[in-house]
C-alpha cells in the first residue's frame, strides 16, 4: 500500500490515512515504516489530523491547574478557612502556580504552532486569547461596579465598600481606569497581569525561537532584580508626575508586573522547548527538599507573616514582589515536584474531579471570582463572626457552583459545536 507524504488533512489521501500509514509530521517512526496498530486507536491520530494545531494535553497539568484552583477558592472566599488554607505549601501561593501553570501552557501550545503554521498564525492566536480575557474581566469589572457595588451598600457590607474604595471615591476615573488595565480592585487584579503578558509572549516566543533564550531570559531577570529596588514605584511616581493620573499607586493592583514576568516569561520558556523537564541532580534535589521543609515548618509554625515587626524578612518572602527567599521556595517546590511526579503519577489515583477544573480553568476562575463576590456582598468578609457550619455551607455551595459551570462547559462543547471526533482534553484553557 503507498503511503502518504504530505501533512494528514481532509483532503489527503483520506482512506489511506484512515486505514494505515507511515510517518507522519512529529516524528511517530522512521520513514518508510507501517504504523503498528490501526489509526483510530491511537490518541495521536486525532491531534495530529483531525486537529492539527493543538498538540496533546497532559492531565496532570489540568490536575495541578484544577488544584490550583481550589486553594484560590478556599482563600477568596470569605470564610474562617481563608487564612489557614493560604500558601498550604510554604511561602507559595496558588497564584505562583497558576501563572507559571499558564505559561507553560501557552508555550507548549502557541510554541508548537508557530513552528506548524509560522509566527503569524501564534501572534494571531495570542491576540485572540488576550482579547477574550479581556472581555472577561470587562464582565467582571461590570459586575462588581454595578450590582456588586449596590447590594455592598444596601447591606452595609465593610468588605464590598473597602474592595471598591477607589470607585467610592472617584468612580469616572475608577471605570476609566478599570478599561485601561490601570485600576485593578482586589480579586480583579490577576486578569489584567495575564492579558498584559499574553499580549507581549507573541513578541517574547518569536524572540526565544528564533535567536534563543539567554537575552530574553536575562532581562526578564534584570526586570525582577529592578523590581525588588522599587523599579514600578519610580515609574508610577514618573508618569503621575507627567500626566496627573488620579489612580493611587496602592489601586493599581496588589501584583507587581514588573516581578511577576519572570515567572511567566520562566513558563514560557520552558513549554517552548517542546522536550521532557529536565532531570535533577542529587546534589541539588536535597538542598531543595531540606529548603522546602524549612520553609512549610517556618510557613505552619508562624503564619503567613513570616516574622512580624520585621518588614525586612517579609520583603524577602513577599507575596506581591516576589521577593527573592520567596522564589527560592517556589523553585524548589518545582524541583520536587518534576523530580517525584514519575513516581506520583504511578501510586495515586486520577484526580478526576481536578481535572475537570483544570481543562475549564478559564470559566472556573471567572466563576470562583463572581461567587466570592456574592459571598462578600451577602454574607461579609472574614472579618464576620459566623458559625462554622455556615462556612462549611458557603464553601460547599461554592464548590457545587464551580463544578457546574465546569461540566456546562463541557457539555457545550460536546453539544454540537464540532464535526470532529475530539478527546475531552483540549489544547486550551476554557
Amino acid at each position: 500500500m503507498p503511503t502518504c507524504s504530505t501533512p494528514p488533512s481532509w483532503g489527503c489521501c483520506w482512506p489511506r490515512w484512515w486505514r494505515r500509514c507511515s510517518v507522519w509530521p512529529g516524528g511517530f517512526g522512521k520513514p518508510g515504516a507501517r504504523a503498528a496498530t490501526p489509526l483510530w486507536h491511537d490518541r495521536a491520530f486525532f491531534w495530529f489530523t483531525l486537529m492539527p494545531h493543538a498538540p496533546p494535553r497532559r492531565w496532570e497539568l489540568d490536575a495541578l491547574r484544577g488544584l490550583m484552583l481550589v486553594l484560590m477558592t478556599l482563600t477568596h472566599m470569605p470564610t474562617m478557612y481563608s487564612l489557614p488554607s493560604g500558601q498550604p505549601f510554604g511561602f507559595v501561593s496558588a497564584a505562583e502556580g497558576f501563572v507559571f501553570l499558564s505559561a507553560f501552557m501557552a508555550g507548549r501550545v502557541y510554541g508548537a504552532r508557530a513552528r506548524r503554521d509560522g509566527m503569524p498564525a501564534m501572534q494571531a492566536a495570542f491576540h485572540e486569547r488576550a482579547l477574550k480575557l479581556y472581555l472577561c474581566q470587562l464582565g467582571l469589572l461590570l459586575l462588581a461596579f454595578t450590582l456588586i457595588a449596590w447590594l455592598g451598600v444596601h447591606n452595609q457590607q465593610g468588605g464590598v465598600t473597602g474592595l471598591l474604595e477607589f470607585f467610592f471615591i472617584d468612580p469616572r476615573a475608577a471605570v476609566v481606569g478599570a478599561a485601561l488595565l490601570l485600576h485593578n480592585p482586589p480579586l480583579l487584579d490577576i486578569l489584567p497581569l495575564y492579558i498584559a503578558l499574553m499580549l507581549v509572549s507573541p513578541w517574547l516566543l518569536r524572540r526565544g525561537l528564533r535567536q534563543g533564550w539567554r537575552g530574553v531570559l536575562a532581562v526578564s531577570a534584570l526586570l525582577w532584580l529592578a523590581e525588588q529596588w522599587g523599579l514600578g514605584l519610580a515609574l508610577y511616581e514618573a508618569t503621575v508626575a507627567l500626566t496627573g493620573m488620579p489612580i493611587p499607586y496602592r489601586d493599581m493592583g496588589a501584583f507587581h508586573w514588573l516581578a511577576w514576568q519572570a515567572l511567566w516569561i520562566a513558563g514560557l520558556w520552558l513549554g517552548a522547548r517542546q522536550r521532557p523537564l529536565p532531570t535533577f541532580p542529587l546534589w541539588l534535589l536535597v538542598p531543595a527538599a531540606l529548603y522546602a521543609l524549612a520553609m512549610l515548618l517556618w510557613r505552619h509554625m508562624v503564619g503567613q507573616d513570616p516574622m512580624p515587626g520585621v518588614p525586612a524578612v517579609g520583603l524577602l518572602l513577599d507575596k506581591w514582589a516576589l521577593g527573592p527567599m520567596r522564589v527560592l521556595n517556589f523553585a524548589s517546590v518545582f524541583v520536587l515536584l518534576v523530580s517525584a511526579g514519575p513516581w506520583l503519577l504511578r501510586v495515586l489515583p486520577r484526580p478526576l474531579p481536578l481535572e475537570l477544573l483544570g481543562r475549564n480553568s478559564l470559566s472556573v476562575f471567572c466563576a470562583h471570582i463572581v461567587i466570592a463576590l456574592f459571598t462578600l456582598a451577602f454574607f461579609g468578609s472574614t472579618e464576620v463572626i459566623r458559625p462554622w457550619s455556615t462556612d462549611v455551607a458557603l464553601l460547599a455551595s461554592a464548590f457545587a457552583g464551580l463544578f457546574a459551570v465546569a461540566m456546562a462547559v463541557e457539555a457545550r462543547e460536546r453539544g454540537g459545536r464540532r464535526l470532529v471526533p475530539v478527546w475531552r482534553s483540549g489544547p486550551q484553557m476554557r
